[in-house]
């Protein structure tokens, strides 16, 4: 229990502060509403649950050994969130919404670029992870309990992008919201680059 509400205390922050999942599902959910966010909600906790337990199961000893790994994986990454931020930037609002909404895959898919996950299992892997025979179940349990608190974060992120669709029916507004949202995530792109 000591180790369970600290453990809970970070999934939370790191599911709830802005990132590129988070900037991704509020575009998505103001450009194609909340239904048009969940594949993605369930894209990131699927994404993030795999990579929760392959860092548990020993991928972080791997970074540890060759630190030009995780170097490569944070530049790949970051590199594709500066084509998420042009891509956001640039969607058309003249057209009905977007040409269409990042799918389940997709989203799960990017959590293998995606550098704020990777900063946040390698964390839960060394910090969290307990030293028992059962690393199975131990990675398990991490991966369950970062889902069961990270989809409520990220349903927040995702509400807060529908709420704002009404905002968006004037062609003007969209494109700033695109805007603003490309440039947040374009600046998450060079945080993690540095």
């Amino acid at each position: 229990m000591n180790e369970l509400i600290p453990l809970i205390s970070y999934c939370f922050v790191m599911s709830v502060s802005p990132g590129p999942n988070n900037v991704m599902l509020a575009t998505t959910a103001a450009n194609f509403g909340s239904r048009g966010a969940l594949p993605v909600i369930l894209g990131i906790q699927a994404g993030m649950f795999v990579q929760t337990i392959l860092m548990c199961a020993g991928l972080a000893s791997v970074f540890i050994a060759w630190p030009l790994a995780q170097q490569f994986l944070r530049i790949a990454g970051s590199l594709y969130l500066i084509f998420l931020a042009w891509k956001l930037a640039g969607a058309s609002v003249a057209q009905a919404p977007a040409p269409k909404a990042i799918s389940f895959t997709q989203a799960a898919t990017f959590q293998a670029l995606n550098p704020k996950s990777w900063l946040k299992t390698v964390t839960m892997a060394s910090v969290f992870m307990p030293a028992s025979r059962d690393m199975l179940g131990d990675a398990l349990a991490l991966a369950a309990i970062g889902v069961v608190v990270g989809a409520p974060c990220n349903a927040v992120w995702a509400l807060f992008g529908a709420s704002m669709r009404r905002l968006l029916t004037e062609p003007r507004n969209q494109r700033i919201f695109n805007l603003t949202m490309g440039a947040i995530l374009l600046v998450l792109a060079l945080m993690f680059l540095r």
